[in-house]
């Protein structure tokens, strides 16, 4: 009888907990493990531990993650196990999506694997379908186009750095803008991004989609790099690591870049970046984080310059009208995290930050449109203090087969002397236009479930937040503190099927919002401020063989308030409703082992909803993008490959009398690494066209005119540019 007691209860289903490592006693992050017999899975946390429910002695798992090999486990008891996995070149074969809420992030992370981050304009264009366009000389940040929107620098899309947030709300030159030069490239581990609002965690901005850069915890080795270029580029990189083992971690970072740039008047651009981190697990359940930071960087620029110039030939395109245009800007950040498991169901996430930002910035859209004697050189400044918080809690319900995640947020922003001025050379100013300060809070909390029912599973959530703006305007005479409060409430509901580890399809659907700039809110008494979208996916991740992987959706947003920044009035203008619709497609390939083919191609079809036909497009707003490329990884240390990047013609203006010119730009890359020391070569513009990084419609009068014109003012692409580099690896 207690035979078959002990017989019986092998068949009981029971919990099994245990731990994934490397060779070397490091804890594995995120492995995959699926029970093949229920097909119930889990993932390792933080520390490498699992828990996986209703297991029977007999059952196998499969242990996947993209850096390791595969691994089958036979259940024989009960008793806490550790994995071991062996560190492996990335494969798709080591993919699985299974019931993820975001499966799209395993594009990203073989792309990343594959083709590692190695310049700060890459960052971005890591995310499919998003495109970015510089135009102030290499220190602004980027101009961003992702699904039929010109996102200007991040007006329509959330972007953050290990959870701490980079866009700034009621920045100097425009909502949002979003400097992701303060992060390094090569520390960047993974790329969390997201399509759609469709994310209860995600607030502000997020329309478009989100980003959020996750950069490492531990490094492998030190490396000191050197890279030399063209047009007077160098850049000296290096990273250290000052403890590595398995209860503890602490690296730093710096990189110092230089360049004059293609440009005929010299860019003397200069960037600093300092970076430290450093993670431990004090305890089985307790995990704590330090990160600092702290970037500078500096630069003249030429500016968007006219058509009619280069025409004529007064300039060439790589020339200027005013090249007194530049500007200077720091960041320093402070990052505190501490995770506890609460239970071996439960566990809480906390992080506090702390960011110290100053902005100066000169401009000259219209040369001598406003100003003929002057011209019409803007100055936008700012000194900013942002403090926030973030709290996550999520707890697993074993019985029913569910999740729940509930968290609340808070961040303050303090900026001070915000200002637009007419200015002269950089030197003199002639009026200030703007100049007040700031001061906007923003406490968001959310909820969100995930219900499964064999194979489908659903995910609602909902989200609050409030918002108080301040604004005191140092111009007036009397001193007085303008304020207004908003609140938004945004519910997500998300679907899935998930036919098997190899398939998964979905719909997604949810509101989003982003805020408008203080200065408009209380212009306008509070009215209309927190502008809504709504839309919806419906696609498909799909695995058909071992080594393709496919995603592809339909999707529709429709905007309340479309923003307009308008550059020579300092203000962002609210502007009327619109819609978008499109199609995304994507694919990784590996026909042969570490040959690698990617493609992801766009489709948008964006229009104004309020305006007539043919009067209805949204200005520079891509209708069509497409990026591939192929690479190739070789183990005996050969390494190489070539991109493409592509995005069509569009409108300029609302009625598509000024188009704004497409592209087609290849890079190249190839090197060689033996032993510890990497020798690459880097070619952008492979085929040297000549082409347009960014265009706007203007209207502009140049020196000598009677008259002025609207027209396309643009800056030039990067010509031929062949970059050298040496990696010393120790």
């Amino acid at each position: 009888m207690f035979c078959s007691f002990l017989i019986s209860q092998q068949f009981i289903a029971q919990t099994l907990k245990g731990k994934i490592t490397t060779q070397d006693d490091i804890p594995v992050i995120e492995a995959h493990i699926l029970n093949t017999n229920d097909k119930h899975h889990t993932h390792s946390n933080q520390r490498g531990a699992f828990v996986l429910h209703h297991v029977t002695v007999g059952d196998t798992l499969v242990v996947t993650h993209i850096n390791y090999k595969k691994t089958k486990i036979v259940v024989k008891n009960f008793e806490p196990i550790n994995i071991i996995l062996e560190e492996n070149m990335v494969s798709l074969d080591e993919i699985t999506i299974g019931k993820k809420l975001n499966a799209l992030n395993v594009i990203t992370a073989v792309d990343i694997q594959t083709s590692p981050v190695n310049s700060s304009q890459e960052i971005l264009q890591k995310v499919p379908g998003l495109f970015i366009g510089q135009h102030a000389g290499g220190g602004k940040a980027e101009q961003i186009f992702l699904r039929g929107f010109d996102i200007d620098h991040g007006t329509d899309i959330t972007i953050s750095a290990d959870g701490m947030p980079v866009n700034m709300v009621s920045h100097a030159h425009g909502q949002g803008y979003a400097d992701l030069h303060f992060v390094i490239p090569e520390t960047v581990d993974k790329i969390d991004f997201g399509k759609g609002a469709y994310y209860a965690d995600k607030g502000n901005f997020n329309t478009a989609g989100y980003v959020n850069f996750k950069t490492k915890n531990r490094l492998k080795s030190n490396l000191v790099k050197l890279e030399v270029g063209q047009f007077d580029t160098k850049r000296l990189l290096g990273m250290f690591n000052l403890i590595n083992n398995n209860k503890q971690s602490a690296y730093i970072a710096s990189e110092y870049i230089l360049t004059d740039g293609y440009f005929e008047s010299p860019q003397s651009f200069n960037r600093l970046n300092i970076f430290g981190k450093y993670t431990a697990n004090v305890s089985d359940s307790d995990k704590v984080g330090v990160t600092l930071s702290h970037f500078t960087s500096k630069w003249d620029a030429s500016g968007q310059i006219p058509q009619r110039a280069v025409n004529n030939g007064s300039i060439t395109r790589f020339g200027a009208i005013d090249d007194t245009e530049g500007g200077k800007t720091s960041r320093s950040n402070f990052l505190l995290t501490y995770d506890k498991i609460l239970s071996e169901n439960s566990s809480i996430k906390n992080k506090v930050y702390y960011n110290k930002y100053h902005f100066e910035l000169f401009s000259n859209f219209t040369f001598f449109l406003g100003d003929p004697v002057n011209g019409d050189q803007i100055k936008q400044k700012e000194s900013r203090n942002i403090f926030g918080f973030n709290s996550e809690y999520t707890q697993d319900l074993v019985d029913i087969d569910a999740n729940f995640t509930a968290g609340i947020s808070l961040r303050n922003d303090q900026s001070s002397n915000n200002e637009l001025s007419h200015t002269l050379n950089r030197r003199q100013t002639l009026n200030q236009i703007q100049f007040g300060d700031i001061n906007e809070t923003n406490f968001g909390a959310y909820a969100s479930a995930n219900f499964n029912f064999g194979k489908f599973t659903i995910n609602p959530a909902i989200r609050l937040d409030y918002f108080n703006f301040e604004y005191n305007n140092n111009l007036q005479t009397n001193y007085q503190t303008q304020s207004q409060t908003a609140s938004i409430v945004s519910p997500k509901l998300n679907m899935f099927y998930n036919y098997n580890e190899d398939l998964q399809f979905y719909i997604k659907t949810g509101k989003g919002f982003h805020s408008n700039d203080t200065r408009v809110v209380v212009a306008q008494n509070g009215k209309e401020i927190l502008p809504a979208s709504y839309g919806f996916d419906a696609g498909f991740m799909w695995k058909p063989m071992p080594k393709l992987l496919i995603n592809t959706a339909y999707w529709y947003l429709f905007l309340e308030q479309e923003f307009v920044y308008v550059g020579d009035a300092g203000i962002v203008e609210p502007s009327g409703k619109t819609k978008r619709q499109g199609i995304d497609f994507s694919l990784r390939y590996e026909p042969i082992h570490q040959l690698y083919f990617n493609l992801d191609a766009n489709y948008a079809h964006a229009r104004a909803s309020e305006e007539a036909s043919g009067q209805d497009y949204i200005p520079l707003a891509p209708d069509f993008t497409l990026s591939s490329g192929i690479t190739y990884k070789s183990e005996l240390g050969f390494y190489g490959g070539m991109q493409l990047r592509h995005i069509g013609d569009r409108p300029a203006n609302e009625d598509n009398s000024i188009i704004a010119e497409g592209y087609t730009v290849t890079d190249l890359n190839l090197g060689y690494s033996l032993k510890n020391v990497t020798f690459g070569l880097q070619i952008q513009n492979l085929f040297d066209i000549d082409w347009n990084e960014t265009q706007f419609a203007t209207e502009s009068r140049l020196p000598g005119e009677a008259n002025s014109t609207e027209e396309i003012h643009f800056t030039p692409g990067t010509p031929f540019f062949l970059k050298g580099s040496v990696t010393v690896n120790f």
